[in-house]
């Protein structure tokens, strides 16, 4: 059988096509070349060339419209049994080539040209195409009357149309040799056998037989020669006759072959036309050939050669000619007929031919699955022959197979283009060749389709082809492969790879599998941010390019596109994460994996790693971008097993996908024991020019601070600009919780810096304030086992420093486009914040002092214009802390305690100061001019201490209407407003500070203590009382009495108050409000046991002048006194009380009393004043 065969090959002329003299296989395909365009010669354009010796037999020789046919066989074929049967398996002609400059001697080669032609005994005609011959070969004469022809140096298109015509030239003479040769047979004894016929000698009768059946194979042949000479009714009339013949004489297998030329004439003569009515005659013409092949092979069954062969040769042509998909039934069932019949066929050639036309025609019908069946079969078939070829060329079968099977290499697959990728909602990727790729119904014939192909390549001797296959079989098919099984395929890899040269490449990966984990997250020192030039803050309203799309940083912009943007600077190292599973029984080593960078903009830095068995491994993977522009990192660059592979995220992401959906064996990486990822989107990345960066460090630590509550400290902060870029400005803020704590930056330290050179240095000064420790705070401490220290995270102040370099690179033009990004410096300032002192309580503390009644009676405080130059400073500072009440003329002073602990094990010393002119110094532990400072408190560790504030500087020195009513009745809101607001002042001019060592020192915050300590007596702190008493000691003469009614104090010695003397005194009240206030007085005496001594018979006490229901009219801010005298009976100690009913009380002072009815009346009660009364009983 041959293959490609047609039943238009039935009209071909077979031409062998040899190279002579040595020509190199280039050049003989070059001029093969040119003569495979000739295959057709149409009959009109040899009549120049063609001679009628004697009439033609072609009688209806279509010369305008006929054509002559050329199969051209290179390298030639030995000659075929069966000629006589088919006269176009005759090589009929021989063309050789030979290139004039390698063969100088034309008489030579004319030798090895017709040394080469005597194989071919059937040629009629034979012919030596030189080319390119040289001058001394044109003139040559040594070859003339042999078959050369020269073909002088000329371009290809002279060559070409040369060529035509010595192709026009042998048409013509094989076409008056095909004359001569019927004329002969017409007239001569032509013998015409085949292998079928008995090689025996022959009986008389089969002589007879074989006389009658003689002529009709002779108008057989005759037909057939008419075919090849380009005329069709012709053949077809000698065809006619044979089948006449041979059916009278029973000569079914030539009737057959009539058939075949009776049909191949009919098509010819149609000239390609094809109709319904064409194709039916076609079919059943063929079917009758076929039967007749049939019954030619029952008719003797004791005959050593089978007809089967052309009875399967004609069902392929039947086949081919049907071959489309309407006609898919029929073609189908032809097929598989010829592949049952296969199998009976003697010659491996035979059935190779056949298993190759089935496994070509169902491809073309579109059944590449019976196809890739049948294309096995015929690998099979060579690797049945153990050689080198025959293995090559089943390898090469069976990888036309692999599309089929799903097993295709990337190398002929373009599994690598992006072609057929869709992303659907939800970051789900799809891929079109998921469903089709890991179909597990498959995995078996998979798998023996990749074995077969290592096998092939092991006897073929190919390492690429080993390699490649073993690396599918083992990627793909794990799951279903033992260990020990692996184990082999992984030494097939290696036995490979040692016959590989150094750094050889495959396209198709083996182990490890690869998938992107993620970007790390950039250190808080190389953040990038856009540079918005229409703003004068150009770093806000841009995210920076970190690894996530949200920063703690961000003002909350929506992100913008699905992919995440991320910007790289050129010479600054860059990583990724990647994953690399190992699910096969053996350890893996990864000699080299780098990133793998199409766009070539970044160098790559490779690592090795080793994966035990069955076990995944995340790996940090760097880089140095070199140039600006987009990246694209589609994989990873992978030396495993020798060679270097190719390892795409997107193959393995559409694995993990088929696993979950079922369609895949397993996913490599949970079987490892890996942890699910969700889909991660790959960021859009960019490289961009060198950037100035930032580098800090904390001057003289380790980066954390460890403070004390309320303790202020400075820390130095060291910038140095690492990169290649100077910084050209530059913002400094802050962010994050406690911002507060932050009291200063030296910012303009920097600016004062700009430029800021590469390799330059600059230290800030930052001074911060310790928070105070909340309750929350507080059981987080305790829970970490620590007493004392705060350990939240997140709880520090962050310091944010926006930077940039010049808005264009230096040694580049100016340019329009985008501006060089900035940079975000985050500096953390890890505040560890430790309990310091604590409060214990805080509570308001009162004092009764009896004031004794004297002569100067009390002294009203002395007002700055009021100081004189006796006064001592050591005076002033007593007196700011131990004076008499000016108001109510006694020792009756309110004080603030606040007890507090040390639980730490260092030493504190206390300093309470007041600030009397509301100065805000929250920076500074040394008080001004204008605090009132106390002697320090030391609290030594595991102890308590009190603090003592006097409250007495805070009282308000008049009572109006400011603060009790606005002019309209207040609402209980208002006034607690109010109030409130009194005691943060209050509050605020108190301060409490304290110092630890030399440089340890802050500030205790009181607020929330004092607050609760004055919340239910503000008001009795700040406000005066509406009326203050006093009491003082007169002396005067009655003529002094007489003549003036003013009093005037006369000093009397210490002790002057005697028993037994009428003593003269005056009680003094002072309006302190700002309205006349009418008053009825009374006057008590009291001794020592709290009695009256006024009242009753067993009085110790006389008076002279009105003790009670005294009316007075006192005017505001003034002072009314009111004279009495007493008589004491008995010496001791007496207490002197003054009681005041005010009368006709407006809003004010029924406010100050807290009065619940407008007919409640107000009573003032002064506080007590000793008197101690000398003499004897």
């Amino acid at each position: 059988m041959e293959p490609d065969a047609s039943i238009e090959t039935s009209c071909m002329i077979r031409v062998a096509v040899m190279p002579i003299a040595g020509i190199s296989p280039s050049l003989f395909r070059d001029y093969a070349s040119l003569l495979l365009a000739h295959h057709t010669v149409s009959l009109s354009s040899i009549n120049s060339f063609y001679t009628e010796h004697q009439k033609s037999p072609f009688a209806n020789q279509p010369w305008d419209t006929g054509t002559l046919c050329f199969k051209f066989i290179l390298g030639g074929s030995p000659p075929s049994p069966w000629e006589d049967f088919q006269s176009n398996r005759k090589v009929l002609a021989v063309i050789g080539f030979c290139h004039c400059p390698s063969s100088t001697d034309l008489q030579q080669v004319a030798q090895q040209f017709g040394a080469a032609c005597k194989s071919y005994s059937s040629s009629l005609l034979q012919r030596c195409f030189a080319f390119c011959p040289g001058d001394s070969q044109l003139e040559e004469e040594s070859y003339k009357g042999s078959n050369i022809v020269l073909f002088p140096p000329a371009d290809r298109q002279t060559q070409e149309l040369h060529l035509q015509t010595m192709m026009q030239d042998v048409a013509a003479s094989l076409l008056m040799e095909f004359e001569k040769w019927v004329l002969k047979a017409e007239s001569g004894g032509s013998i015409l056998k085949t292998p079928l016929d008995s090689q025996a000698s022959l009986n008389s009768e089969e002589v007879i037989k074989a006389k009658k059946r003689r002529l009709g194979r002779v108008q057989k042949t005759i037909g057939d020669y008419c075919l090849l000479a380009g005329s069709p009714v012709d053949a077809s009339a000698h065809y006619s006759t044979a089948l006449d013949l041979t059916r009278s004489t029973s000569d079914f297998f030539w009737y057959a072959g009539a058939k075949e030329g009776s049909v191949c004439a009919l098509l010819m003569d149609q000239q390609g036309r094809r109709d319904p009515v064409i194709e039916d005659e076609v079919k059943w013409q063929y079917n009758d050939a076929i039967l007749h092949y049939k019954k030619s092979f029952i008719q003797d069954n004791a005959q050593r050669v089978s007809p089967l062969s052309f009875e399967l040769e004609a069902t392929l042509k039947l086949a081919r000619f049907l071959c489309r998909r309407e006609l898919a039934r029929d073609v189908t069932e032809l097929l598989t007929t010829a592949a049952y019949g296969a199998k009976s066929l003697v010659d491996p050639s035979d059935k190779l031919v056949v298993y190759v036309e089935i496994a070509r025609l169902f491809g073309a019908l579109g059944y590449h699955r019976k196809s890739a069946f049948f294309s096995r079969q015929v690998a099979q078939l060579y690797l049945q022959q153990d050689n080198k070829l025959a293995a090559i060329s089943a390898m090469q079968i069976l990888a036309m197979t692999t599309k089929v099977y799903r097993v295709e290499s990337r190398a002929y697959s373009g599994q690598s283009n992006d072609a057929g990728q869709t992303y659907f909602g939800g970051g789900k990727m799809h891929h079109h060749s998921i469903v089709s790729l890991f179909e597990s119904q498959w995995s078996t014939m998979q798998m023996v389709v990749l074995r077969e192909i290592l096998l092939c390549a092991v006897r073929a001797g190919d390492p690429p082809a080993a390699w490649s296959a073993a690396a599918r079989l083992l990627r793909s098919y794990y799951p279903l492969i033992t260990p020990a099984g692996q184990n082999g395929l992984a030494c097939a890899l290696t036995s490979a790879a040692e016959r590989l040269p150094i750094g050889t490449r495959c396209s198709d990966p083996a182990l490890p599998f690869v998938r992107f984990y993620s970007h790390p997250l950039h250190s808080s020192q190389i953040d990038i941010v856009k540079r918005n030039l229409t703003r004068e803050d150009w770093w806000m309203g841009s995210a920076p390019s970190g690894p996530f799309i949200y920063t703690p940083f961000s003002k909350g912009e929506a992100a913008q596109g699905n992919k995440q943007e991320i910007l790289w600077v050129i010479g600054e190292p860059v990583q990724v994460l990647v994953e690399l599973a190992n699910p096969c029984g053996f350890e893996l080593l990864v000699e080299s994996i780098s990133l793998s960078v199409h766009s070539g903009n970044v160098d790559a830095f490779p690592v090795t790693v080793s994966l035990p068995a069955n076990s995944s491994k995340v790996v940090t993977l760097s880089g140095i971008p070199t140039k600006e522009g987009p990246i694209s990192i589609p994989g990873c660059i992978v030396q495993c097993f020798g060679v270097i592979t190719e390892h795409l995220f997107k193959d393995v992401d559409n694995l993990i996908i088929g696993a979950t959906q079922g369609l895949v064996l397993s996913d490599p990486f949970r079987s490892c024991g890996s942890a699910s990822l969700r889909n991660v989107c790959v960021p859009n990345i960019s490289v961009v020019s060198p950037l100035p960066l930032l580098v800090s460090k904390i001057v003289g630590g380790d980066g954390s601070v460890m403070l004390y509550e309320g303790e202020i400290r400075d820390i130095w902060i060291s910038l140095a600009n690492a990169g290649t870029v100077p910084v050209h400005q530059a913002n400094i803020s802050l962010s994050g919780k406690h911002q507060d704590s932050v009291l200063s930056v030296a910012s303009e330290t920097l600016m004062s810096a700009f430029p800021l050179k590469p390799g330059a240095e600059k230290t800030l000064c930052v001074t911060l304030k310790a928070w105070q420790i909340g309750p929350n705070d507080a059981d987080a401490v305790s829970s970490k086992g620590a007493p004392g220290r705060q350990f939240k995270d997140g709880n520090s102040p962050v310091l944010l420093i926006h930077y940039a370099g010049p808005l264009t690179n230096y040694g580049e033009p100016s340019t329009e486009s985008a501006p060089p990004p900035g940079r975000r410096l985050i500096i953390p300032l890890n505040i560890s914040v430790s309990r310091g002192l604590s409060f214990v309580r805080a509570r308001l503390l009162s004092m009764e002092i009896p004031a004794h009644v004297s002569e100067n009676g009390a002294q009203p405080v002395k007002g700055e214009g009021h100081s004189t130059g006796k006064t001592t400073s050591s005076d002033r500072q007593a007196e700011r802390f131990m004076k008499i009440d000016p108001y109510r003329g006694s020792w009756g002073l309110q004080f603030l305690e606040l007890e507090l602990s040390n639980p730490t094990d260092v030493v504190f010393e206390i300093i309470v100061s007041v600030d009397m002119e509301h100065h805000d110094d929250k920076e500074s532990c040394s008080p001004p001019s204008s605090y009132i400072c106390n002697p320090k408190t030391r609290i030594d560790r595991d102890y308590t201490a009190r603090v003592l504030i006097p409250l007495e500087h805070f009282k308000l020195p008049v009572l109006d209407g400011s603060f009790l009513v606005k002019g309209q009745p207040m609402s209980e809101k208002s006034i607690k407003a109010e109030l409130n607001a009194f005691i943060k002042n209050l509050i605020s001019r108190i301060k409490v500070k304290w110092q630890s060592g030399r440089s340890s020192s802050g500030e205790l915050d009181i607020k929330d203590a004092v607050q609760t300590a004055l919340q239910a007596s503000v008001m009795d702190v700040l406000l005066p009382d509406p009326l203050t008493f006093g009491f003082r000691l007169l002396k005067r003469s009655l003529d002094d009495w007489e003549k003036t009614d003013s009093v005037k104090a006369v000093s009397l010695p210490a002790g002057s108050i005697v028993a037994h003397e009428m003593t003269l005194m005056e009680v003094l009240v002072r309006n302190n409000t700002m309205e006349t206030i009418m008053i009825n007085l009374s006057i008590t005496c009291k001794d020592v046991a709290g009695e009256n001594c006024m009242d009753g018979g067993q009085a110790t006490v006389l008076w002279e002048g009105v003790l009670s229901g005294i009316s007075m009219e006192i005017p505001a801010l003034q002072e009314v006194g009111h004279i009495f005298s007493l008589f004491f009976l008995i010496p001791g100690d007496y207490t002197m009380l003054a009681a005041a009913v005010i009368s006709d009380a407006n809003k004010v002072l029924r406010a100050r009393a807290r009065t619940k009815s407008s007919d409640e009346p107000i009573v003032c009660r002064g506080p007590p004043f000793h008197v101690t009364v000398s003499g004897t009983a």
